[in-house]
């Protein structure tokens, strides 16, 4: 990527926008962030806008290509309608000033949530079947920016990333919730633990995002995955035996009676009106296999600079191991 070109990460102040952001300046290139909030790491480089507001993106990007990792996606959203007017109105709005603009390359982070529930290793060719708001609704974000692309095939370029489920140092998603139950030693596995997880570690996205940026192909559309995969037991063996020395699962329960404990968690958070650390919808997304495959990406020529093992072992690290408590966090699902 040339060093004069600008590029606007719209929601550059998150987890992997962050991450993108210090790769860019660590290799002198030139951004900008749009957000709704400043970036910590960069204040200097932050414009407040919100992508709902198309006025105010007017105002805030002045980038020469845009990797737009804005979006609503937590589980606990209570109006639904946040995700579409995020993840497809404000989508919409991007593709509209990029017209204007005369903005060639959009980068956009979508999800494979957009899948829903289905089969082992689906790659790129998978029929989208989403079963929630969050996958719908990205979906529905990519049909208007590959509106886009096609109304100028020759000179518009759309790459649309679809990561799996992202972890690093830093995260507070769902992943580092389990690494933390497991090193308070809180952890309980649910199920037999032979179900498989695909992952993403984030600076193996940050590096594909700046990859896609780069590219002229017109149009790509690739599922992020970094393999092999592990299966619940492998995952939780691995990570005790980096932290306690001892490679074991520890305690477990049968699906079912895990199943009846978020089914009433879900009851008491209604009647609450408070979010619980277990629901239904998380013990069906621990207990499921969900593992994507990606001939797009093994095609593309790009290579992970990280193994996954290693992202891994620098989280616990970071994380665990020999914590930083002035290092930024994030709060994500």
């Amino acid at each position: 990527m040339a060093n004069d070109r600008l590029l606007t990460v719209v929601g550059g102040s998150g987890f992997i926008g962050t991450r993108l952001c210090r790769l860019m300046a660590e290799r002198g290139l030139r951004f900008e962030i749009v957000d709704l909030k400043p970036s910590r790491s960069f204040p200097d480089r932050s414009r407040i806008a919100d992508i709902r507001d198309i006025d105010a993106l007017r105002d805030a990007v002045s980038g020469d290509a845009i990797i737009n990792l804005a979006a609503v996606h937590r589980d606990d959203v209570r109006d639904r309608s946040e995700y579409y007017t995020t993840n497809v109105d404000g989508t919409r709005n991007l593709s509209t000033l990029a017209a204007e603009r005369g903005i060639a390359t959009i980068v956009f982070t979508s999800t494979v949530a957009v899948y829903g529930f289905c089969p082992p290793d689906t790659d790129e060719n998978g029929a989208p079947n989403p079963f929630n708001d969050y996958g719908r609704s990205k979906l529905e974000g990519e049909g208007v920016l590959e509106r886009w692309q096609a109304e100028e095939p020759e000179t518009r370029n759309l790459a649309i990333l679809r990561p799996t489920v992202v972890f690093g140092e830093g995260n507070r998603g769902n992943v580092y919730n389990l690494l933390n139950q497991i090193a308070q030693r809180r952890f309980v596995m649910v199920g037999n633990g032979e179900n498989r997880k695909s992952m993403a570690y984030v600076g193996n996205v940050a590096e594909y995002l700046l990859y896609a940026a780069a590219q002229t192909q017109g149009f790509s559309r690739v599922n992020y995955v970094d393999k092999p995969d592990f299966t619940m037991n492998a995952l939780v063996k691995k990570v005790r035996d980096v932290l306690e020395g001892t490679p074991r699962t520890g305690l477990r329960l049968p699906y079912s009676f895990g199943l009846g404990l978020g089914y009433v968690a879900d009851g008491v958070a209604r009647m609450s009106g408070r979010s619980l650390p277990i629901s239904s919808i998380r013990v069906k997304k621990f207990c499921a296999t969900t593992c994507f495959s990606t001939a797009a990406h093994d095609q593309s020529g790009f290579c992970a600079p990280t193994t996954l093992e290693e992202g891994l072992a620098r989280t616990l690290d970071k994380e665990f191991l020999n914590p930083d408590p002035a290092r930024e966090v994030f709060v994500t699902e």
